[in-house]
């Protein structure tokens, strides 16, 4: 058995030394990797052994084997050496900005209809990047974000978020989205009195954008037949879709899902709305958390990408 004063009175010199042997099958080769002398290693790695009282290797006509102990010890060595080389490794790739993984928080909408497209411009222009999305609902993005836990936040939130630099990178109105066969289809914009009798999809009662929809309508007198409800952007389109309605939602939702303003095989129009309900995207940023290097890139990408989105409507 090892003896305890004698194992306190190994040095990480020892280790390498015996590691290299160990590698190089020899000595001489040993002597070679650590640029040093045979005698050297050979001093070095006898005054090992005899601390623990025990060889290492047997010898024979310049050559070492190695002993059942001694492969057994080199097992344990080579763990904690591969994890010295995943923490040089994770040392050296926090000098690179391209190998820091980018933390984005998103709402699941914006996740569906905006970031696949600047994520992928971003992508092009550092192809050594990494990124990670994370979709969340508020109020829980904004919570997160206040926590510091994300590099990149971006809502619709337009209030004061703890801990957070905000941005508006574009203020955008909510609009119509109609089945392609629908008759008000034929009308390029559509005012509340349209919706009159109408079978409308909705969000779910506790959206603010619900709640703003509700109170346009009944102070213009425009009764709706609410049958269908949903909390998500996404499947009020895929409702429509299937022709249960007609619907109000943000525009980015409604152009993706109507293919960005190609309305052929998607089944969808998408139709201006003549209130003006407006739909603000915000990017947040974390004030006590490293900033990553290519955060505003992203950024730049994501607001490219609603500059090309809104061009493209405009034509």
């Amino acid at each position: 058995m090892m003896n305890g004063s004698r194992a306190m009175s190994l040095s990480h010199r020892h280790i390498e030394v015996f590691r290299a042997v160990m590698t190089a099958g020899s000595v001489t080769g040993a002597a070679q990797l650590l640029f040093t002398s045979q005698p050297t290693i050979s001093r070095e790695l006898a005054r090992m052994e005899g601390l623990l009282g025990y060889a290492l290797f047997e010898r024979g006509a310049g050559r070492v084997k190695p002993t059942a102990r001694a492969l057994a010890l080199f097992d344990e060595v080579q763990r904690v050496y591969q994890g010295l080389d995943q923490v040089i490794a994770r040392a050296q790739s926090l000098g690179r900005a391209e190998d820091e993984q980018l933390q984005v928080l998103t709402l699941p909408a914006l996740a569906h209809a905006l970031l696949p497209m600047a994520s992928a411009r971003w992508l092009a222009q550092h192809p050594q990047a990494a990124l990670s999305l994370t979709p969340q609902e508020s109020p829980l993005l904004e919570e997160w974000m206040a926590a510091q836990r994300f590099d990149i936040g971006l809502s619709e939130s337009t209030g004061t978020v703890p801990g957070t630099e905000s941005e508006t990178l574009a203020e955008l109105d909510e609009v119509c989205v109609l089945p392609a066969g629908h008759s008000l289809a034929q009308r390029p914009m559509l005012e509340p009195r349209d919706f009159e009798g109408e079978r409308f999809v909705s969000l779910a009662a506790d959206d603010p954008y619900r709640r703003q929809f509700d109170a346009i309508f009944n102070a213009a007198g425009v009764q709706r037949r609410l049958q269908a409800e949903t909390h998500s952007a996404i499947a009020v389109c895929a409702l429509v879709q299937q022709g249960l309605g007609i619907t109000l939602v943000n525009p980015l939702t409604a152009w993706a899902c109507a293919g960005t303003g190609s309305e052929a095989g998607t089944g969808l129009v998408v139709r201006p709305f003549s209130v003006s309900v407006p739909f603000r995207i915000q990017a947040l940023l974390p004030q006590h958390r490293p900033r990553h290097a290519l955060a505003a890139a992203y950024i730049d990408a994501v607001r490219g990408v609603l500059a090309d989105m809104q061009e493209r409507q405009a034509r």
